[in-house]
């Protein structure tokens, strides 16, 4: 054909009109509920600390505590690398890296635990305490000193304790207006969350609290844990997190699953009580489909088996902690929790071996994508996505080097970015 050749068609242009119209609605609902990922750091695990235990040199504490576990129990890479069960050419990079990690970064998120890890206190003890985390945490980000998310988790909206709940909300949020601000790290978590409506009413309180302190609506997101059978199957038949998810109206911004609230609830004996058994697969299969797209982050729960006592009882526990966390990591739950200092070693250690010993062949296979070179696999925008979201996870957390991986893949910060979040259509083959 020529230039100015055309093809022949049988649609008049109003036709395509009179269907973009029609679906205008949808395009907009697909917008507002589906917006992707926010492309901000994700942290591989969240530390829960309760809230009278919580001290000004509780970051360290934990990195100083794990080091010592390491240097106890596993003092060399070799000695690691065996107990993990980590190959030859993993053990020193793997071994390395997680030490540098908990010298510099030893949590990437914190929460101050007002709920089941706090136990019964006076009304005047929480207040205290409550008001004290504010202050520690404000002094935290203001000295450099903070982990890069830091938070309360405080108690649930049921009806016994809800008051409560509410005032150490107040309390805190209130503390940190009155030395600093809120900080741009800060989350919150709602726990037992069991229908949509607690959800509406939480965004209601939040927004009391913006329009008395005169800040933007929606700056104030949170998380919502769930730990109920509700939770994810409704009275109606409905899975109940989807519904969440839009009770929030933006707000949330992630979905923890609590391990042993809801194996509890389902009946499940305390010895299975586990983030493997098949419930709780079940559960966060629920909300990963539920999430997905809405920018609202999954998080794995956490084992009860702690890394304490003689070396033989410590090693059993990083094996399991180790493959608990590789387990979830393979089914894209990228976050866990940590509820013991000697998790430590092996929640980076599974982290980084997740990303490195991956890192070369994604390099690949993204470089050979951007190139349009071909390979032996053929990768579509939906996987690109895929694969320069699992490097920039691997940068974020400290298992690679962004130099390292612009070396492997020819490709800046700005491209991976890029990658990782494309427009809707983009996605389309």
């Amino acid at each position: 054909m020529g230039q100015q050749d055309t093809v022949a068609t049988s649609l008049a242009g109003a036709v395509s009109e009179a269907v973009s119209a029609s679906l205008a609605p949808v395009d907009a609902e697909l917008a507002r509920r589906y917006p992707g990922d926010p492309g901000t750091r994700q942290p591989v695990h969240t530390v829960y600390v309760p809230g009278e235990a919580f001290a000004p040199d509780t970051l360290r504490g934990w990195g100083a505590a794990a080091l010592a576990a390491l240097d106890e129990h596993a003092p060399d890479a070799a000695a690691f690398a065996a107990v993990l069960g980590l190959p030859e050419e993993l053990a020193a990079p793997v071994h390395d890296r997680v030490r540098a990690k908990l010298e510099r970064e030893p949590v990437e998120d914190l929460r101050i635990d007002f709920e089941d890890g706090y136990g019964g206190r006076s009304d005047a003890e929480e207040d205290e305490h409550a008001a004290r985390a504010a202050l520690l945490v404000s002094e935290a980000y203001a000295h450099g000193t903070a982990a890069p998310y830091m938070g309360i988790r405080m108690k649930c909206m049921e009806a016994p304790v809800r008051d409560r709940g509410i005032r150490t909300l107040d309390v805190f949020l209130t503390g940190l207006m009155q030395t600093g601000g809120l900080p741009e790290g800060l989350v919150l978590t709602l726990p037992k969350v069991t229908y949509p409506e607690q959800v509406s009413a939480f965004v209601r309180l939040l927004e009391a609290f913006e329009k008395a302190h005169g800040l933007d609506a929606g700056r104030i997101g949170f998380e919502i844990q769930i730990e109920t059978s509700q939770a994810i199957l409704a009275a109606d038949g409905t899975a109940a997190v989807a519904r969440m998810i839009d009770a929030a109206e933006g707000r949330a911004t992630g979905l923890h699953y609590g391990t042993f609230d809801y194996s509890a609830c389902l009946g499940v004996s305390a010895a299975y009580q586990a983030s493997d058994h098949p419930a709780a697969d079940h559960a966060k299969a629920v909300m990963q489909v539920a999430a997905a797209g809405t920018g609202v982050r999954v998080s794995d729960g956490s084992t009860n088996v702690l890394p304490i006592g003689p070396t033989p009882k410590v090693h059993d526990a990083w094996r399991l902690h180790y493959g608990l966390t590789r387990r979830a990591l393979a089914r894209a739950y990228y976050q866990g929790w940590d509820m013991h200092p000697g998790h430590l070693p092996t929640r980076y250690a599974a982290v980084f071996a997740f990303y490195r010993e991956g890192c070369e062949q994604a390099a690949a296979r993204l470089a050979a994508y951007a190139n349009q070179a071909g390979g032996d696999v053929m990768d579509e925008p939906a996987t690109a996505k895929a694969l320069s979201s699992y490097l920039l996870r691997g940068i974020d957390c400290g298992a690679l080097d962004t130099a390292e991986v612009a070396r492997l893949t020819g490709l800046t910060r700005a491209d991976l970015d890029g990658f990782a979040a494309p427009r809707r259509g983009d996605l389309t083959p």
